[in-house]
């Protein structure tokens, strides 16, 4: 068995996509898999499961989409994936409040373009750092009045990503490692 944090997207926001973690917990034990533990309303979950990443993702987004009638995408990262992007906290050194501190958890290895097209924009205050399949974000003024998420959102594009704040990435990694 392999460990992994399942990073749902787009649930519970609003009225929309309603996903409990209690039914979400139940249906990947019914799945097969164990130790599965959430966190939040979000959709993060930690759990054990046998199958490589890629397969557990597409088969995680099956179960959802079958019970809930909704496509819900799933980032996955195995433990040592996500404890990586702990131990890299690539702005961690001008990072004041972990809420607003986000990383973009991206499905698929971000293009070098990106990180060139993101230092064309007027970031104020924010700050970048773009490293495989993750985006570090550093927001002092918060997301909304962030230029760089503001940017980013108006291009769109780029593989399936979810986004957390960094005091929640640092709660999923006491639970990999709890």
């Amino acid at each position: 068995m392999n460990r992994y944090v399942l990073l749902l997207r787009g649930i519970n926001l609003g009225r929309t996509h309603r996903v409990g973690m209690a039914d979400l917990r139940e249906l990947l034990v019914a799945a097969g898999h164990r130790e599965v533990r959430t966190l939040l309303q979000s959709g993060n979950v930690v759990l054990e499961a046998s199958a490589p990443a890629e397969e557990l993702g597409r088969s995680v987004e099956q179960a959802l989409e079958h019970r809930f009638g909704f496509s819900v995408p799933v980032v996955v990262r195995t433990a040592e994936e996500f404890l990586d992007v702990v131990t890299r906290d690539p702005l961690g050194a001008v990072v004041t409040d972990p809420t607003r501190y986000v990383v973009a958890f991206a499905a698929a290895e971000l293009p070098v373009e990106l990180g060139e097209w993101l230092r064309t924009v007027d970031a104020g205050d924010d700050a970048f750092a773009v490293q495989g399949r993750e985006l570090f974000l550093w927001c002092p003024h918060g997301q909304l009045a962030s230029p760089l998420a503001g940017a980013l959102a108006r291009r769109g594009g780029g593989p399936v990503s979810t986004t957390r704040n960094w005091r929640t990435v640092l709660r999923l990694a006491d639970l990999l490692r709890g």
